[in-house]
């Protein structure tokens, strides 16, 4: 038996014995995690019944505008068999019952190039440690696709426990009633009772070991645009974002970290600060200075004025460096080898006679996520315990840094996960977590730690930099022969471990380097994927789509200059080197139809293509985009999503319009500078966001398809870059490698 961390995610028999392939007992025989209010009756962890007949369905996964607090519970109410007005949404605690495994076996189930017996053992193994792990983490896309089963089951489960509560009630066999809109129904109609009064009864008996779920044509909830469950609240101002969390006797801080990356506090006079009004204390951090207050300006205006001094690290990067650095490792001999099929090495060292080679370098910057809301966590540590109300992704990491730092047993660590103002990633750090615990234990009282703007833009934990160089070889026909990919970039999953497990920290491999790259589904006959990992002092992290928002543009520009270079059409190219993936044709087909390709053509205009798959859907856009002496208009982009079942239609359209809004940001705008170690931007004036009058128009169509769930806040950003920069080569003839387009227009 391992111990891998201080309170343990124990690694022992578990990992060979059971408890690995769970089923519906795991979810349901287990003891009491929730609270029953008054007049409440829990049926499992997942659901409560009230005697008013409200349904609550307990949402383990963080809701930040994703759509997760409605479409979670449409999983719970279509199973139940409950009326879509009688549904509420409550908060799940945190408890690995609760543990989303689909982030830790994704990267399996989606690669394709693993043998079948190899991926069976491999899926084994990764279930059986992220159940014993039981991290609870909104990330990845994968709410939907870890709860698509086991949230119908339970719900199942409880319908079943109802009919056979209102059976008992009635003396006839379960077999004679039905579920109707929170009713039970005997059949012949002449009695019916609602779940509020069956739910005390139900809640008694044991639930059953195989409920049967609804066959999708039965489905009268799930695949229809429900309205959000959220959205009342907020346009009335009543829901609770991190930010608006309020206390007895709660103070406020500000922060000011050092501005180089690895630099520490140094000296500072204190006397500036406490003198001024509301302040209560000023508190030294390892790496910054905060200022505790009665209320935030008050906090913040006196940090201003201490005069402080930060140790800088050694060595002080620059983005200039770094870009020429990364350049100089793709000369790299002998870099990691992610994939390779038939002999690519050996047929471009002897190409074909008659073929050409094509070769391109592409370089992007790092990205920062802004969140809307800023950056903010409250904590309460009282003796031997300690409470924290924040905006997190993961409340289990949350809860785990916070007994680390007091040294205490996880169940002294209560953590509320409120709404949040944005995610991207950004939110499953634990840093402002850990300020937020140490102030408060410094003053004693509960303390809400708030983050300007520019400490957010200069110490978050960014999109990698990356450079790639790709080749491709055409023959004398215009048949593509093979692509070679050689990419240089830092490992965000080794870069995350090692803050939270540094034991466990490993470089590489990392998949997430190589996403969208490795395991194309493009049929290249020759092809190889080869990586360079780059070590910095930049803390970098999971940001919207990970590596495919920069594999993407690398990917999708390439083929769009291979079918430039071999006289060919993008969209026919595609077709040919897709023949084998009747999901992505379909995607093609209804693109093409849809975005009237051809047509956007001539004085200065033009139309882009990309498609792409990530988090197990598939995204293809088409931009049309019109380029003048003013720079780059992007009119209109297309969508067409096939992201299997589908729960929520609108949710879905919104989550697309919202991924292609941050990726054209990203591609317009996002970029990160560095200089003397620390970063140049600091605010909105100088790191941009595309704004409401140069958004274009969205039209999203969406795939009817019987596959399982894939993501959907991460898959339609990826492809964004490349369909317009795509569509600014097919208006202007320029090819665009380096982002942002603010280094040409």
């Amino acid at each position: 038996m391992v111990k891998i961390t201080r309170r343990g995610f124990l690694i022992s028999g578990a990992l060979v014995g059971g408890g690995l392939f769970l089923g519906i007992s795991h979810y349901t025989n287990r003891k009491p995690v929730l609270r029953p209010g008054p007049g409440e009756s829990v049926l499992n962890a997942w659901l409560k019944i009230t005697e008013d007949n409200r349904v609550i369905a307990v949402v383990p996964q963080a809701e930040m505008g994703q759509g997760v607090f409605t479409s979670l519970p449409m999983l719970v109410a279509e199973e139940l068999g409950a009326d879509w007005s009688q549904i509420e949404v409550e908060a799940a605690p945190v408890d690995p019952l609760y543990a989303n495994r689909t982030l830790i076996t994704a990267s399996i189930e989606e690669n394709e190039a693993l043998p079948g017996a190899l991926r069976e053992i491999g899926l084994w193994a990764a279930k059986g440690l992220a159940t014993v792990l039981g991290i609870q983490a909104t990330v990845s896309s994968t709410s939907i696709r870890n709860f698509w089963i086991p949230l119908r089951q339970v719900s199942a489960a409880a319908r079943e426990m109802l009919i056979a509560a209102a059976a008992e009630r009635w003396s006839v066999r379960p077999g004679e009633c039905h579920v109707e809109a929170g009713f039970v129904v005997l059949s012949s109609g002449a009695e019916k009772l609602s779940f509020g009064q069956l739910a005390r009864l139900a809640a008694t008996l044991s639930p059953p070991s195989d409920p049967p779920l609804k066959a999708a044509k039965d489905h009268i909830i799930i695949g229809r645009p429900i309205r959000r469950l959220d959205t009342p609240h907020k346009v009335m101002g009543r829901t609770t974002f991190g930010i608006d969390v309020r206390l007895p006797n709660l103070a406020f801080a500000a922060i000011k970290a050092s501005p180089a990356f690895g630099g520490r506090l140094g000296g500072f006079d204190p006397s500036v600060a406490l003198g001024s009004p509301g302040v209560i204390d000023v508190v030294a951090l390892d790496d910054a200075l905060a200022v505790v207050a009665e209320h935030y300006w008050q906090a913040k205006t006196a940090l201003d004025a201490i005069p402080v001094q930060y140790l800088a690290p050694e060595a002080a990067v620059s983005s200039a460096q770094l870009f020429a650095d990364y350049r100089a490792a793709l000369e790299d001999p002998d870099p990691y080898e992610y994939e390779k099929r038939g002999q690519p090495k050996k047929l471009f060292a002897a190409p074909p006679a008659g073929s050409r080679q094509i070769e391109a370098l592409y370089e992007v910057p790092y990205l920062a996520h802004t969140c809307m809301e800023p950056m903010n966590c409250t904590a309460d540590v009282r003796q031997g315990s300690c409470e924290i109300w924040a905006p997190t992704q993961s409340a289990t990491l949350a809860r785990d840094a916070a007994a680390d730092l007091l040294d205490l047993d996880d169940d002294r660590i209560e953590v509320h996960t409120t709404y949040l103002g944005g995610g991207f990633g950004r939110r499953v750090e634990t840093d402002t977590v850990r300020q937020a615990v140490q102030i408060s234990q410094a003053v004693g009282r509960p303390v809400q730690v708030i983050w300007g703007r520019e400490e957010d833009v200069q110490h978050d934990f960014y999109r990698p930099m990356a450079v790639g160089r790709l080749r491709g070889l055409i023959s004398r026909d215009g048949q593509v022969l093979g692509l070679a990919s050689h990419t240089a970039s830092q490992s965000v999953i080794g870069n995350f471990v090692g803050r939270i497990a540094p034991f466990a920290a490993r470089s590489e491999p990392d998949p997430s380097s190589v996403d969208g790259l490795a395991f194309s589904p493009y049929a290249f006959p020759d092809y190889l994927v080869e990586h360079s990992l780059m070590e910095t002092p930049v803390p970098v992290g999971f940001w919207r789509s990970v590596g495919h928002s920069f594999n993407a543009f690398f990917m999708e520009s390439f083929v769009d200059q291979l079918a430039v270079e071999a006289g060919r059409d993008p969209f026919d190219l595609r077709y040919e080197l897709l023949a084998r993936r009747p999901r992505f044709l379909a995607v093609l087909d209804q693109l093409r139809q849809a975005s009237h390709f051809g047509h956007w053509s001539g004085d200065g205009r033009g139309q882009g293509l990309a498609i792409h798959r990530s988090f197990g859907t598939i995204v293809g856009q088409v931009a049309d985009v019109t380029v003048t002496g003013d720079g780059v208009r992007v009119e209109r982009v297309t969508c067409v999503v096939d992201c299997g079942q589908v729960v929520n239609p609108s949710i879905l359209e919104a989550q697309m319009e919202s991924g292609i809004i941050f990726g054209l940001t990203a591609t317009f705008f996002g970029r990160i500078t560095l200089e003397e170690g620390a970063v140049v931007e600091s605010n909105f004036h100088d790191y941009e966001m595309l704004r409401l009058g140069n958004t274009p128009l969205i039209v999203t169509h969406i795939m009817t398809s019987s596959a399982p769930p894939g993501g959907a806040g991460e898959p339609s950003t990826p492809p964004a870059a490349p369909a317009l920069t795509n569509a600014i080569f097919a208006a202007s003839g320029r090819r665009i490698t380096r982002l942002p387009l603010a280094r040409y227009f």
